[in-house]
């Protein structure tokens, strides 16, 4: 019975994301005050992977700067150039703050349908805040 309930589900939840002829529904997300919940989750889920794709753009220019900084420092310094071992490490530690903070962000949303919009919001907004972060590490002083 339980097999059966839960198959059901998941045609009617696939049935409410796709349109006749088997196409994903495209919303318009220049237009938000005229979608529906399913429509600004997406856009959300859209501008989050735009701001991802600007970071890991970004991401080689900032890697290639720290590790030219690190050539000339040893020069001076040869046991303390470590600064992209240093920006790798913080990277990594803000990818888990991110989405754990954005899950947070989330959690007083369990169950409805607005979670999702909460959870790719956060992360949009915090992506781009790093990409000025990460911006600032390499302007000239």
């Amino acid at each position: 019975m339980m097999q059966g309930t839960t198959f059901l589900l998941a045609v009617l939840l696939s049935a409410t994301a796709f349109m006749p002829g088997g196409q994903a529904q495209d919303f318009d997300c220049s237009k938000p005050d005229d979608l529906p919940q399913q429509g600004m989750n997406m856009c959300a889920f859209k501008d989050w992977e735009k701001a991802d794709a600007e970071l890991n753009a970004l991401w080689p220019g900032i890697r290639e700067h720290f590790q030219k900084l690190d050539e000339t420092n040893r020069g001076f310094y040869p046991d303390r150039a470590n600064g992209e071992e240093s920006l790798l490490k913080a990277q990594r530690a803000w990818i888990d703050f991110r989405d754990g903070h954005c899950a947070a962000e989330g959690a007083q949303f369990t169950g409805g349908t607005i979670q999702p919009l909460i959870i790719h919001s956060c992360r949009a907004d915090l992506t781009r805040k790093r990409i000025r972060q990460l911006q600032a590490l390499t302007e000239e002083f």
